[in-house]
């Protein structure tokens, strides 16, 4: 018996040392290469995003293809595409990228007037108009070196998968009902009205429900493919449906289209009360008995415990109780 141990050990021991002598090939810069060729899915805007020379990042995408045994990029058509080994090392390599940073900057406690960090924040166009300014304005005045990116919540991304990958380190927007599987604070809330033309007939008439829902309606295009508003939400609790007869993508140009039209928009009061302050609108009270929306910051548990991200947290907090309804038009 004592005769085996050693023959058992011997090729353990090989593995081992053919798995550190792979480990001591591996730097930091190389998953920083990584992760954005993967997420960039373009070696040259890679290249852009990380401020190097295109040759550079090829010749790291090649040590990277040697290290894993895998081409991780490949053309498919006229573009690239990431194998299924690759898409399986982008959320970890996303996780050693965050863990670094966490290491070697907040080990101490944050200092904004020092920071250089970059904060990255995918928000709703159906806040109040003045939320994002006012918030951007606050963090560049408390953090005068830090950098700041507003994503939009769009058809195309998914913020779950952005917060986990670290691609966004807050999500900012409205939901009848928050995800349970992310972090989150209520920022405010605020009752649903109606936003029309001065000339919409309900101005000097009125309107009851049936009318209200018969009305033409403009309505934000979905977060993703299948995805019901929230208004609609808010309407199949109830068992009704309203008639929608345009979309638009760029909930900041609606108020423009229903001031030179008879279509209805139906979101927030502040929202509706801004708008009509610049344009000839009018709110009104929507007929339909909707709950407030409800307005929160999600976060993911990766920045949980981030000194920079809950700083980032509390001066969101703090902008959203600044924001009061203007005085009427």
């Amino acid at each position: 018996m004592r005769a085996v141990a050693p023959q058992a050990a011997g090729p353990a021991r090989a593995v081992a040392q053919g798995e550190q002598a792979l480990f001591d090939r591996i730097d930091l810069h190389l998953i920083r290469v990584l992760h954005t060729v993967l997420t960039e899915r373009s070696v040259s805007r890679a290249a852009v995003r990380l401020a190097m020379h295109q040759p550079a990042v090829s010749s790291a995408l090649k040590r990277l293809r040697e290290l894993s045994g895998d081409p991780l990029l490949v053309r498919s058509g006229g573009r690239m595409v990431p194998t299924d080994a690759a898409l399986r090392m982008v959320e970890p390599a996303a996780s050693i990228l965050r863990a670094a940073e966490m290491l070697f900057t907040e080990a101490r406690s944050f200092d904004p007037q020092t920071s250089t960090a970059t904060f990255r924040i995918a928000a709703s166009d159906y806040l109040d108009p003045l939320f994002l300014p006012r918030l951007v304005a606050e963090v560049k005045r408390q953090a005068p070196l830090a950098r700041i990116e507003i994503h939009a919540l769009s058809r195309e991304a998914d913020y779950r998968a952005q917060l986990a990958q670290g691609e966004v380190d807050l999500v900012i927007g409205n939901w009848l009902e928050p995800p349970e599987d992310l972090h989150m604070a209520r920022l405010f809330g605020d009752e649903v009205a109606c936003l029309v033309s001065r000339s919409h007939p309900a101005v000097r008439r009125g309107w009851d429900l049936a009318e209200w829902l018969a009305a033409e309606h403009i309505a934000p295009m979905p977060t993703h493919p299948g995805a019901r508003g929230i208004i609609e939400q808010m309407l199949d609790q109830l068992g009704h449906q309203r008639a929608i007869a345009a979309r638009c993508a760029h909930f900041g140009l609606i108020p423009d289209m229903v001031a030179g039209s008879l279509l209805v928009l139906t979101t927030g009061r502040q929202y509706c009360e801004r708008a009509a302050a610049r344009l000839p609108l009018a709110v009104l009270d929507c007929p339909a008995p909707l709950p407030r929306l409800l307005y929160y910051q999600l976060w993911h548990a990766r920045t949980h415990a981030s000194s920079a991200a809950r700083w980032l947290r509390e001066r969101t907090k703090g902008v959203a109780a600044t924001l009061r309804p203007p005085a009427a038009p």
